[in-house]
């Protein structure tokens, strides 16, 4: 199959429409078609089974520990060849077990890393020279102003704007804000280099 496409346009941005695999310049480009089978490889960078995948040599490029990681061995494995496009039932039987034991393991890895982010959200809060609690119910258009006067007085540059500002706070906040109000009490940190972490404030009943 041949791909065609004509350009009246100079930006190269790609958009992927998954479904139908159209693969679309903006900016002024016209669609681009190319075979099914052909876009999933350049995406997935081929799909691979487990057997194909050394993931003794994958995890030791990485630099994988088992005893200074959070993941065990066996999770690291399963995240390894799922991030390299092996299915969940191609990993059950290179390990010969169920899909189902594939699938709890993967999700227990998962796991593992998102309390492990957390943790290093909260070590860089600790440590940050600026830090500024959002109770709930506080608007998202007043959180600049107060983030921009607390670094003020400690000679902290924040590398954001006030939209900016906003935005990541909206975003790392996830649900905790909902349009302009925070619902969940959050604690911005600011670092001494003007970076700002966010996290959700939880508190012991």
């Amino acid at each position: 199959m041949t791909a065609s496409a004509v350009a009246d346009g100079e930006r190269r941005d790609w958009t992927v429409h998954e479904r139908t695999r159209r693969w679309v310049f903006r900016g002024g480009f016209r669609t681009v078609e190319r075979d099914r089978t052909q876009a999933s490889a350049t995406h997935t960078r081929g799909a691979m089974t487990g057997a194909e995948i050394d993931v003794d040599e994958t995890l030791d490029r990485a630099g994988f520990a088992a005893d200074e990681n959070v993941l065990t061995r066996r999770q690291a494995e399963v995240l390894a060849l799922r991030e390299r496009g092996a299915s969940q039932a191609d990993i059950a039987d290179r390990l010969g077990t169920s899909r189902a034991n594939v699938s709890s393991i993967e999700a227990s890895a998962r796991e593992n890393i998102s309390k492990a982010r957390e943790t290093v959200a909260f070590a860089e809060a600790l440590r940050a020279p600026v830090r500024v609690v959002l109770d709930a119910g506080t608007d998202l258009y007043d959180v600049p102003a107060r983030v921009f006067d607390e670094c003020d007085e400690v000679g902290v540059k924040v590398n954001y704007t006030a939209p900016e500002l906003m935005k990541l706070v909206s975003d790392a906040a996830g649900d905790a804000v909902s349009g302009r109000n925070i619902e969940q009490e959050l604690l911005v940190g600011i670092t001494s280099d003007g970076e700002v972490r966010v996290r959700r404030q939880t508190r012991a009943e």
